[in-house]
């Protein structure tokens, strides 16, 4: 990966790292993004007592760590390895991978002009890194929301051939919300009014799907690439369908299931 980022991280940033050098207390590893280095004390390491840190890393190993403290004045970086959990480490790496696609296309545009990827990835980057922290979220803007490489100020021609390829190659990432909704009612037109209750839910948005469990048990889940507004839209289904079935003097609880 070409793209670097500048100055220091800030405390509390996950970072992609390469272990460089392991010692008896420490271990030192080079910051990916930031082309700098940084220390991950023994105490870092793990949770729990360690007998030998190479069992834990290894020279030239990739890890994610989270910066604890930064001396400005010293240039040292203190980093920790047991603080990510492993959803942290899914999602930076996935950062990662995701930028290191946007590369990929900038490299095949390059080749098509006869270029070397960091030609091209230089001759563009000062108009879209103004805006945007990466390469990789300007690209998911790009197929998301329509947005023009030439109103950032990449030279029209150039800015065709790259959003061609943007759209072919990148998908957004889609997530799924799941729950379980429980609507109970003994009035004897019960099921005409759980129908309604269903109703209404999927009326709030057609991506919500509503299944039928047994027990007055409904799983509902919704698919979407924009996790605020899937999370959003399921709250204003699920919601539409408890009120409804309060308001008919019956009982509606939802449980979401978490990862």
């Amino acid at each position: 990966m070409i793209f670097k980022k500048t100055g220091m991280p800030e405390e509390g940033e996950l970072v992609l790292c390469t272990i460089s050098k392991i010692m008896y207390h420490s271990v030192f590893a080079d910051l990916d993004e930031y082309g700098k280095s940084g220390m991950i004390h023994i105490s870092e390491i793990s949770p729990g007592r360690i007998r030998n840190i190479r069992d834990f890393v290894a020279e030239g190993k990739k890890v994610v760590c989270k910066v604890l403290k930064i001396d400005l004045e010293k240039g040292h970086i203190d980093l920790s390895l047991r603080r990510v959990n492993e959803n942290q480490k899914r999602g930076k790496l996935d950062e990662v991978k995701q930028e290191q696609k946007a590369e990929r296309i900038i490299e095949f545009v390059a080749q098509k002009q006869g270029k070397k990827l960091e030609e091209l990835y230089d001759e563009i980057k000062g108009s879209i890194l103004k805006k945007y922290e990466n390469m990789s979220a300007c690209f998911q803007d790009v197929v998301a929301s329509g947005v023009s490489l030439e109103d950032l100020g990449v030279k029209k021609s150039l800015a065709d051939q790259l959003e061609e390829i943007i759209k072919q190659r990148i998908k957004l990432p889609e997530v799924e919300l799941k729950g379980d909704l429980l609507l109970q009612t003994y009035d004897p037109d019960g099921v005409e009014m759980i129908r309604s209750a269903i109703s209404k839910a999927q009326e709030k948005s057609d991506k919500v799907e509503i299944k039928y469990l047994g027990a007055g048990k409904y799983s509902v889940s919704l698919k979407a690439t924009d996790y605020k507004e899937a999370e959003k839209t399921l709250k204003q289904s699920v919601d539409a369908a408890i009120k409804f079935m309060e308001k008919s003097n019956g009982k509606a609880s939802f449980v979401r299931h978490e990862k």
